[in-house]
């Protein structure tokens, strides 16, 4: 299964900048004037993650696969977007097909880059994006909701369900606020609201795109943006898309020297990516062996045959069974072998829910 985060935000907050350091490449033009990106550009990235080298060299691994998140970048944002204004429809379409949304906010001056609204203020800029996004939403539930009431009365209880959910969104965008705050009670409920695809209801992180010198600890206008994440419950982190770019081009056995001069301990690209693997409530299993330590993405209370089911849909068809070893074991234990022998291997079956860094081996019949 692949997951998606789609970057958006102003014209020329370094929105394509990040992409191609994220992905490594050229494949997004960045450039100074606003609508340069037009069609979204994607790439996947591999999900950082130092237990793969650990496993891999227990196990004699030839080769080591990340898993892979993919990141979308998403023509910058005018206001009147809900109205069509810019690349309003486009844009709020292709929102609508990720899974969360990498909210860039520009935290820096540079009077060599143009602004759309000529001033700095991350805050103004985050609310023009959700004030657009919210618009679309509140006209689009304006009509689905009557809708679904009507059927309701007449006997469908899918559709009441719908309504009284949708109404609940319905109700905090009248008010001013996202969809991801509406309450759901149960699995059912909250199928509702992900099924009903709302702008608003897909979980944010705010990147706060800061000059060379503030990229270690921010600075006063990224601070604004982490208490405004705060007070939201969502997450927010510093990074300089201009230094993660100069990276982007550098050998990789060059990188933590340059990142120490700078007073970094890790690429701001690794955070942005660990935050929106959390943002999704994604976890990571293993597969190990002499051939390829790899790792695996499943969404968090997935169960041993959806796991399966990640590696290839006959394993989740014809589960059987899961060796399963936690990774402190497997290290503790300097493999399966001793893991095996320790009493640190276990069988479970259709009902065991993954963990994250479960060492898995899947038995299935198809």
């Amino acid at each position: 299964m692949g997951f998606r985060c789609g970057i958006v935000g102003l014209p020329n907050v370094g929105k394509s900048t990040l992409f191609n350091a994220l992905t490594e490449t050229a494949a997004a033009q960045a450039a100074n004037y606003p609508f340069c990106t037009i069609e979204p550009n994607v790439g996947n990235v591999g999900v950082p993650d130092p237990r793969l080298a650990k496993l891999a060299a227990i196990a004699g691994s030839a080769k080591i696969i990340e898993t892979q998140l993919g990141f979308v970048d998403i023509a910058g944002l005018v206001r009147g977007a809900s109205k069509g204004e810019g690349l309003g429809n486009q844009f709020l379409g292709n929102i609508r097909e990720v899974d969360a949304i990498v909210h860039v906010l520009r935290c820096f001056e540079n009077d060599d880059i143009q602004h759309v609204d000529n001033r700095v203020d991350p805050i103004a800029d985050a609310e023009t994006v959700e004030t657009e996004l919210m618009l679309s939403d509140l006209e689009s539930l304006e009509k689905r909701v009557p809708n679904l009431a009507k059927k309701g009365q007449q006997g469908d209880k899918e559709a009441k369900l719908a309504a009284v959910v949708l109404g609940r969104a319905l109700d905090l965008l009248r008010d001013g606020k996202p969809a991801r705050l509406t309450e759901a009670n149960d699995v059912e409920e909250r199928r509702v609201l992900d099924q009903a695809q709302l702008l608003t209801a897909k979980p944010v992180l705010y990147v706060c795109n800061v000059n060379e010198e503030d990229a270690a600890d921010g600075n006063a206008l990224s601070q604004k943006v982490f208490d405004k994440a705060k007070a939201e419950g969502a997450q927010a982190v510093v990074v300089s898309a201009a230094i993660e770019a100069e990276i982007a081009t550098m050998p990789h056995e060059d990188r933590g020297e340059f990142l120490a001069e700078l007073g970094l301990v890790e690429t701001g690209l690794a955070r942005v990516i660990r935050a929106g693997y959390e943002l999704l409530h994604l976890l990571t299993f293993f597969t190990v062996g002499p051939k390829e330590a790899r790792a695996w993405t499943v969404e968090a209370g997935s169960k041993a045959p959806q796991a399966a089911g990640a590696i290839h849909s006959d394993f989740e068809r014809g589960f059987i069974r899961a060796e399963t070893i936690a990774f402190d074991d497997y290290v503790a234990c300097n493999g399966e072998a001793g893991a095996r022998e320790a009493g640190k291997l276990r069988q479970e079956g259709k009902e065991y829910v993954v963990h994250d860094g479960d060492v898995m081996l899947f038995r299935f019949n198809v």
